[in-house]
């Protein structure tokens, strides 16, 4: 496997870079700090919001790109290179049918903040992880800001219990089940291969410069972009048979015993 073409490493946050308990280990900012001396460039890709991505990666948040929202937001310090929002009328609809889907819980996701209705202290309380800026509103239909992505949180499983009843929704718009409690509606160009594409277009990078990370179904997109793509240990059946390589799970460190490889 030769790395030496590599100008951009991107990784996926939950699952990938973060471990168990959400947290990114000292070892990737060391890696990180001798990339940027090589002038290699580090893209984080998530669903999360990006303040919650820049929660976790605060130290280095002047020289990273941030792709959050599953590739409807792209950031770096204090400019806004794409978003990419849902039509207000797919908002309503959204919100229509899962009205109707016992157990699922909404979270209309702006550029800066994230609207959910107080119904559940438990579901407010594992919400914080992911979304550290948030507002509980009275009823979600009359948010006015852009929504970029509708987030839907099942506590069982969100595959068996929430993908179903949007899956009809895939003709028009971008369905993801982005995790085992998460599927992500969004724009049907708001993925993060779409924001990833735009990236190399913008440094001209190729499909050999390129090295991505991931686990889940939210992350296929971006995997297929490149020759150098890694599959978790831990990551989703799908993800495995669409990546080029498998690298260690995320408890395992995963992504930085690829990275080393980089720096040697």
């Amino acid at each position: 496997m030769d790395l030496s073409k590599i100008r951009m490493v991107v990784t996926d946050m939950d699952g990938t870079l973060l471990n168990s308990k959400h947290e990114v280990s000292d070892r990737f900012f060391e890696i990180f700090n001798e990339l940027k001396q090589k002038n290699i460039q580090f893209v984080a890709a998530s669903g999360r919001q990006y303040h919650s991505m820049l929660d976790k990666l605060s130290s280095i948040k002047d020289d990273i790109y941030f792709i959050a929202e599953n590739g409807a937001y792209i950031r770096k310090n204090n400019s806004v290179l794409l978003t990419t929002p849902l039509e207000k009328k797919s908002v309503h609809n959204i919100l229509q049918i899962l009205s109707n889907v016992p157990g699922a819980y909404p979270v209309l996701c702006s550029k800066d903040t994230a609207y959910v209705t107080g119904s559940s202290s438990k579901f407010l309380k594992m919400l914080q992880e992911y979304y550290t800026a948030f507002k509980v509103v009275d009823n979600q239909a009359i948010v006015k800001d852009e929504i970029l992505k509708i987030a839907i949180y099942h506590f069982e499983n969100s595959e068996e219990y929430i993908y179903p009843k949007v899956k009809h929704l895939e003709k028009s718009l971008k369905v993801k089940v982005s995790g085992a409690n998460w599927v992500d509606v969004s724009h049907i160009n708001a993925h993060k291969g779409f924001a990833l594409e735009k990236l190399m277009g913008t440094y001209g990078i190729t499909s050999d410069e390129i090295m991505v990370f991931g686990d889940y179904n939210n992350d296929l997109e971006m995997l297929e972009l490149s020759n150098y793509s890694f599959a978790m240990a831990n990551a989703h059946p799908n993800v495995k048979r669409a990546a080029k390589f498998e690298t260690l799970s995320n408890e395992e460190f995963g992504v930085e015993k690829i990275m080393e490889k980089l720096i040697v």
